[in-house]
């Protein structure tokens, strides 16, 4: 979590991202109106070279850079996560309370891409400094509600110094470019779909599936965003009725072509924002 001996290096890579010529993947979540009130949380920050960054996350989005979330992302605690359910929302991010550290009048917005740990055998910490730990070091202990983001997307709202500050989020629309992503995995008869890009609410609650030779088949939450179903799907254009945590359901027709093969990823159509 620490800067340390690295700190000069580190704040040049976080300056080449949050520039004011960013690239694609690096500009912060496009938003539209909020879903809900301002509330009270905890943010901390992780350097950009922690493995953290590298792997694919407990909602399964694989490289983030990749797959168009870009540094706008944060891991959340137990109490926000929602064993899987809530990724892919987007959060607006606020530092309040410390005029040492926080930037006036500035936000980030994040996108959930993956899962911060309870560790129990540390404390529950909450005093800020120090680069990114404070207090006891147990921040993602339930009850609290934490956020931990890439230092790029931290800075965009508070000095790196802060460590663990006292925020406010809310939840708001995701704005996405393209159509909603369905890459398809599995073998024979299992068929795991990993749902992305996904904009409005942006969170997936159901999901059903359709060949050309099936009605609408209902599929299971397996991890994170990837959803499962057992089925003999093959040689079928496949449909897609996503639900997200508003209510709104989407249907795209054939997104799958008849001869689709395992490991592809097929683009439909995209929710309202």
């Amino acid at each position: 979590m620490s800067l340390n001996r690295y700190s000069l290096s580190l704040l040049a890579f976080a300056t080449l991202l949050v520039g004011s010529h960013p690239s694609k993947a690096d500009r912060p979540v496009r938003t539209s109106p909020a879903l809900s009130e301002w509330s009270p949380a905890r943010a901390t920050y992780y350097a950009s070279s922690d493995p953290q960054v590298a792997g694919g996350g407990a909602c399964g989005y694989g490289d983030l850079m990749k797959s168009g979330y870009g540094m706008a992302t944060a891991a959340l605690s137990e109490a926000l996560f929602e064993r899987g359910a809530a990724c892919g929302g987007c959060f607006q991010i606020r530092c309040v309370e410390d005029v040492r550290w926080c930037i006036p009048g500035t936000t980030v917005s994040v996108t959930a891409t993956n899962f911060c740990p309870p560790n129990y055998g540390l404390s529950v910490g909450i005093d800020g400094g120090g680069g990114g730990g404070g207090g006891g070091g147990g921040y993602c202990n339930p009850p609290n509600q934490h956020f931990v983001m890439p230092i790029a997307a931290f800075e965009k709202i508070a000095l790196w110094k802060a460590g663990n500050m006292p925020v406010q989020f809310r939840r708001i629309k995701c704005v996405r470019e393209g159509g909603v992503q369905y890459r398809v995995d599995g073998a024979r008869y299992f068929h795991s779909v990993l749902i992305s890009n996904v904009a409005g609410a942006g969170d997936v609650v159901a999901v059903k599936v359709k060949g050309s030779m099936t009605g609408w088949l209902p599929m299971g939450r397996n991890w994170g965003q990837n959803w499962h179903i057992n089925a003999d799907l093959k040689g079928q254009p496949l449909s897609f009725e996503v639900t997200t945590s508003d209510g709104v359901t989407l249907t795209s027709y054939n997104v799958a072509p008849k001869d689709w093969s395992f490991g592809q990823t097929f683009v439909g159509k995209q929710f309202p924002f």
